[in-house]
């Protein structure tokens, strides 16, 4: 690393920048020095990249800024790629990427930040922040292809508070023309391309094969293990032509398959909620959501009421194909006012 802690400490305009070395980050210091900051570039080693810390490390040195690295590899392990595995072996439908945000990076931004006694953190993502009535929003970013709201919305009042948006206002096709190398990461990164079954198995989950069912319970065909099956899927070993899958059932290992009406739901309910005003939350008649993958997003707005330890969602109109496990986030126009997880639906 090339910096020093007591001159960050001294910087009166300082910023810790998540840093990758990518198009988005390098960008990111640009916006921040044009907006008079003093930037740090911090690389979060999660799985132990030697090259991709390299080449973070020559960015950073290409760009003139202070950088170091901190290890968060046994975090990492424990609280993505632990609950990945363990999510799919019950028939859920993760979201790593999403779980990384909250409690891996930005929260390692913040606890940087504090450390060295530096008041604002950033990353490259694609969002802005608003603050409303003494609260901070996350709002979509100006380019709708990119944005990136929708993977933040676990992040805390106090990231918020001291988060700073420089690529909130960005297109990212406009940002890519200063770049002559323009290939981007893509897919969940520890996979490193692998499909994920495979993956799964490498870490010792059991692909035991079983009965795939109908609605009535009689025996279809044959799976090879529920984790290579997700809600809403109609191609995979076993699934009969025309079905999909409209449940998984890990206490028996059946897949559970029927026409795709079935996969409309009229009830969603959601826990490990982050939610910015519950009174609001409650009481707005104009709220919409979003779960990421399911094909088809209700469009109009849902009534909302506390359900247990989370909260029940009633759409105007049916989601289609939801999955437990699924982040379910909740918006008011452009406005991030919450989200939770699927838990259960109906």
């Amino acid at each position: 690393m090339f910096w020093s802690a007591s001159f960050i400490l001294s910087m009166e305009k300082s910023v810790i920048l998540g840093f990758s070395g990518g198009i988005d980050s390098s960008s990111a210091v640009t916006v921040l020095r044009e907006q008079g900051y003093r930037v740090v570039a911090l690389t979060i080693d999660t799985m132990g990249d030697s090259a991709m810390l390299e080449k973070a490390k020559q960015r950073a040195k290409e760009l003139g800024v202070e950088w170091y690295c901190a290890d968060a590899k046994a975090r990492f392990e424990h609280d993505i790629i632990d609950y990945f595995c363990k999510e799919y072996s019950m028939g859920h439908t993760p979201a790593p990427c999403t779980r990384c945000n909250t409690h891996i990076k930005w929260r390692i931004l913040i606890e940087e930040a504090k450390r060295l006694g530096v008041e604002h953190i950033a990353t490259g993502h694609y969002f802005n922040i608003e603050r409303h009535n003494d609260r901070y929003y996350i709002s979509k970013g100006a380019d709708p292809a990119k944005d990136q709201s929708y993977y933040l919305w676990g992040l805390s009042q106090e990231i918020l508070s001291r988060a700073i948006t420089p690529m909130g206002s960005k297109i990212k096709s406009e940002v890519k023309e200063g770049f002559k190398d323009k290939s981007e990461s893509m897919g969940i990164c520890f996979l490193c391309r692998r499909p994920y079954a495979d993956f799964l198995e490498s870490r010792g989950i059991e692909m035991s094969e079983g009965d795939i069912i109908n609605t009535n319970g009689e025996v279809c065909g044959r799976h090879n293990g529920i984790a290579r099956y997700t809600i809403g899927q109609k191609r995979g070993e076993g699934i009969p032509e025309g079905m999909r899958v409209v449940n998984i059932k890990p206490e028996s290992n059946a897949i559970c398959v029927g026409s795709s009406d079935l996969l409309y739901k009229s009830k969603l309910y959601i826990t490990d909620c982050n939610i910015v005003d519950e009174c609001e939350l409650l009481t707005a008649k104009d709220i919409t959501i979003k779960i990421r993958g399911i094909g088809k997003n209700p469009e109009l707005p849902v009534s909302i009421e506390r359900h247990k330890d989370g909260y029940m969602i009633t759409p105007s109109d049916k989601a289609y194909a939801p999955a437990i496990g699924q982040p379910l986030v909740l918006y008011r126009n452009n406005l991030v006012i919450g989200g939770g997880i699927v838990d259960s639906f109906e």
